[in-house]
């Protein structure tokens, strides 16, 4: 081994301290390669798969000629280290950055690929650069854009925390501004301009009116929320505002696509447009079915336990969507403990969640 490089990862070690290994060799978003590296070294030791490399992006998969293929996948990145490496055990407690998103969801898939040499479904592995930033650079869509066939499957798992239980598919989200417009003027003499701030009224009244639907998809309630995230206006105390401008975001259910999403909001503030606001859709990023009716998905809810739930936020498993594969979130790690300097993972719940991947695999 070159002096400075990271060491070998050690796969016959248990799933948690493969974890404490990928949190010693530092990824924040845009520094992967050191630790694609080594991931990539290891998995292409393995005979039973075939390994590609795409940046820091690396896929290995399985080619048994099974019926079906299920494509596990996790972010390399990390958000930037606050004095959190290398990592530290206390107790039940796995510290350091990356602990929970994800690098107990890596390491689970990287035991899987080394000690699953004949499983019941032919499986591919991903591992991506660039979850935590804009999603311009984001691993997993470039595969999608340039290597859809890489991803190519019939169920995936995206091994994001959700403290072990499945949650399927995802929201999309879209926003929008609304703007009016109106004619400057001084404040003494308002009959004078037309103030853009009170025509925005009709915005914020059909905003206050709006009853959120509530859709329920494979058995998982999705709830929809439409809302005012901020509002511009005014030019200075003394003077009539020319110009208005409400930004909206709307959460909505994966049984949506991003044009209907956009077509409802269109008709929700029908009235404001048709007092001349005019509505920019400025952001948009499709939701993810969660195909729990696929066979797959159900022996894989049965294998892993508990009640799954609706993944109410958006994540990657859209990109799985938008190629046609339905997609869960599933993996060891408590969300809330994200990005944070404290972030820990569970010993206990990684073993768990290798133990019960595993189970369906195998």
């Amino acid at each position: 081994m070159v002096a400075g490089m990271p060491a070998a990862l050690d796969l016959a070690r248990d799933a948690a301290d493969v974890t404490a290994q990928l949190v010693d060799i530092p990824s924040v978003s845009g520094a992967e390669k050191a630790l694609a590296d080594v991931v990539e070294e290891v998995l292409r030791a393995l005979p039973h798969l075939t390994v590609h490399r795409d940046g820091d992006a690396v896929v290995a998969r399985t080619d048994l000629g099974r019926a079906e293929r299920v494509v596990l996948a996790g972010h390399l990145d990390t958000v930037p280290i606050a004095d959190n490496v290398p990592s530290r055990l206390d107790g039940p407690r796995l510290y350091g950055c990356g602990t929970s998103d994800m690098k107990a969801g890596c390491a689970v898939q990287l035991r899987l690929a080394a000690h699953l040499t004949a499983p019941n479904r032919d499986i591919t592995y991903v591992f991506y650069d660039n979850e935590e930033v804009e999603a311009s650079r984001n691993g997993l869509g470039r595969l999608a854009r340039t290597r859809p066939e890489w991803l190519a499957g019939d169920f995936a798992v995206l091994m994001e925390p959700t403290g072990g239980v499945v949650e399927g598919g995802c929201q999309g989200t879209l926003r929008v501004r609304i703007t009016t417009d109106g004619v400057r003027a001084h404040s003494a003499r308002s009959w004078l301009g037309d103030n853009a701030i009170h025509k925005a009224a009709p915005i914020l009244a059909a905003l206050d009116a709006y009853e959120p639907r509530v859709a329920l998809i494979d058995g998982l309630e999705y709830r929809e929320g439409l809302n005012a995230v901020g509002i511009e206006g005014g030019v200075a105390g003394n003077v009539i505002p020319d110009a208005c401008a409400v930004t909206v975001n709307f959460r909505f259910a994966p049984d949506r696509s991003e044009a209907d999403a956009f077509a409802h909001v269109q008709e929700v503030f029908a009235a404001a447009a048709a007092r001349g606001a005019t509505i920019e859709l400025t952001d948009t990023a499709p939701g993810a079915l969660p195909g729990l009716d696929r066979q797959s998905a159900a022996e894989f809810v049965a294998a892993v336990g508990g009640t799954p739930r609706a993944k109410v936020a958006w994540t990657d498993v859209a990109r799985f969507s938008a190629l046609g594969v339905p997609a869960v979130n599933y993996g060891p790690g408590d969300p809330a403990l994200a990005h944070t300097r404290g972030e820990y993972v569970e010993v206990a719940a990684v073993l768990e969640a290798e133990a019960r991947m595993r189970a369906w695999l195998a």
